[in-house]
């Protein structure tokens, strides 16, 4: 027997003791918990190379996937190489990373993992446990997202790649996606059933885009989508209001699929953590909401809610691809082989049966006035609808926004704006314990308030209403303002007064506009003008005049008058 101490299972975070023999290998740690073995027969091949806390030795198992022992000494290579060779007649074949920081390179698919090569040394592999997703980012972009760490200490039960997303539970940063950029076409032979011989598949040679083979591969190889096992049922042409677009749906055993023309999405049924099926006040249609956790991402954007719409009328005849042992066995009374129903009765059956989740439908305490389960509201510039469930609000479709009764500290209806014209709708403000925020739901109509009071009141909410006070807000600005209108008309009246005023100065205007008047006449009769014009000794006559004649002069002196004409 073989023994190495201070070993790390898959970048565990806790070290413990590795033991090879001829049965197999096998690793403990140190403080106790989950052991991990693999036998003999399932080791394929096993690489050597340097890594973060020392030497790592990588075993690729037949089975397993890829089980990483770092923490190795330079001089055990000797040890392990011999201990490979003797028991397991498996090389310990020794690889030297690339280390020049290259961003190029060639993606190469191995048989458990993605191995990123540059200048035919690999710069990073990738386990294909590890990947819970990918899709085509763009034309010649292909993203691949990352499990959820586990929270064991031996990232997983049993360590290794039997955890799915184990491995990057080592650290408190994480990567969660990683995007590749894939230029250029390559040539695919394309096999053809039947009896064709290589000249047929010569033939069936056809230029594709490389990025979208690089996706299919990898699809197929991470065991994403349909391959991943067999699809129990499908829904095609869903229509998704958030994330928008429509998507088919594949229900597998463990999980659903979502396919779109752009995204496509994986989704494990333990991730769903509530189901609702509300019924749209339109009398038209449905919606089923689906809570995630963690949320669906789509770049830097999540989604911590789908919500699907259907037509209520719209039906569908469905049997489930799946064997009568195989339902008897494990979803006796939980599903049927055949259905006929409406289309989100079916999905809601479908998703309760293989998810075992409960379908959470409104509150019977609650119906609008117009007999209806939810309310007409918005979020901001955002309109949707509120539901009222027995122990929860929830709005949809954007943003989808879920409250829980036992966070509420208390919910505020009232009413924004001075107008009058604001008596036709209230807000309702929900504030959140413990200072978490709040949510603010409006644009909601009066005729809603009584409801909403009595189910607020049935629940054992604590309610405050400012709509009284707002009222008589109201009336006081009413009040205020016919005070402003009477005050207005005084000083209508007050101006009025003082046209007797005018009068006076329109008296003074007389004196004035008549000697005016007298001037003006003067002024454009045709005697006057001549005589205006007249010769010097009228001039010198003018000195000896009288002071009185000198002022009848200086009235009448202004011609500019003239202007006038123009």
């Amino acid at each position: 027997m073989e023994s190495f101490e201070a070993i790390y299972l898959d970048l565990s975070k806790q070290a413990g003791k590795c033991r090879f023999n001829d049965a197999g290998m096998g690793w403990r740690p140190s403080g106790g918990g989950d052991t991990f073995t693999l036998d003999a027969s399932n080791i394929g091949s096993a690489q050597w190379s340097r890594a973060a806390r020392g030497y790592e030795l990588k075993v690729l198992s037949r089975t397993a996937g890829v089980i990483q022992l770092d923490g190795f000494q330079q001089e055990d290579f000797e040890r392990l190489s011999k201990t490979f060779k003797h028991w397991y007649s498996v090389n310990l074949e020794n690889k030297e990373h690339a280390l020049r920081g290259w961003n190029w390179g060639k993606g190469e698919f191995g048989k458990a993992e993605l191995t990123f090569n540059v200048q035919n040394r690999p710069a990073f592999e990738i386990p294909y446990s590890e990947i819970s997703n990918t899709n085509l980012a763009g034309k010649n972009e292909v993203a691949v997202e990352f499990s959820n760490p586990s929270d064991s200490g031996t990232n997983g039960h049993l360590g290794g790649a039997r955890g799915r997303g184990s491995k990057a539970g080592a650290g408190v940063d994480e990567l969660v996606e990683m995007r590749f950029y894939i230029p250029g076409t390559t040539m695919t032979k394309k096999e053809k059933d039947g009896e064709d011989g290589e000249v047929a598949g010569e033939e069936e040679e056809e230029e594709q885009n490389a990025a979208n083979l690089f996706y299919d591969t990898l699809m197929e190889k991470a065991e994403i989508g349909e391959v991943a096992g067999d699809t129990f049922a499908t829904f095609l042409d869903v229509l998704h209001l958030t994330p928008r677009g429509r998507f088919d749906i594949d229900m597998y055993e463990n999980s659903f699929r979502l396919r779109g023309k752009t995204y496509d999405y994986k989704i494990q049924y333990e991730n769903i953590k509530k189901f609702l099926l509300l019924p749209k006040p339109d009398d038209l249609h449905t919606l089923i909401t689906i809570g995630l956790d963690p949320p669906l991402r789509q770049g830097q954007t999540r989604y911590p809610f789908l919500v699907m719409q259907f037509k209520r009328e719209e039906e569908v005849t469905i049997d489930l691809n799946m064997t009568e042992e195989l339902l008897e066995k494990n979803y006796s009374g939980k599903l049927q082989p055949h259905y006929e129903s409406p289309i989100h009765a079916v999905i809601a059956q479908v998703f309760r049966g293989l998810s075992g989740k409960k379908v959470v439908t409104p509150s019977k305490d609650f119906v609008s006035h117009h007999q209806q389960s939810g309310v007409k509201c918005s979020i901001k510039a955002n309109e949707g609808h509120l539901f009222c469930l027995d122990k929860s609000f929830m709005f949809v479709p954007k943003p989808a926004t879920y409250i829980s009764f036992e966070n509420i500290a208390s919910i505020t209806m009232s009413r924004v704006g001075g107008a009058i014209s604001a008596s036709r709708t209230f807000d309702i403000t929900v504030t959140l314990k413990g200072g978490a925020g709040e949510h603010q739901f409006s644009n909601i109509n009066r005729e809603e308030q009584q409801p909403l009071e009595e189910f607020f009141k049935a629940k054992g909410l604590r309610t405050k209403n400012e709509m009284a006070d707002d009222s008589s807000a109201l009336i006081a600005a009413a009040l205020k303002e016919e005070d402003m209108l009477s005050s207005d008309e005084d000083v209508v009246g007050a101006r009025a007064d003082r046209g007797s005023a005018d009068e006076d100065e329109e008296s003074v205007d007389e004196d004035f506009h008549a000697s005016s008047e007298s001037d003006v006449a003067e002024e454009y009769d045709s005697a006057h003008e001549s005589s205006g014009s007249g010769s010097d000794a009228e001039m010198d006559d003018a000195e000896d005049a009288s002071d009185a004649e000198e002022e009848e002069e200086e009235t009448a002196r202004p011609k500019k008058k003239s202007k006038t004409d123009r």
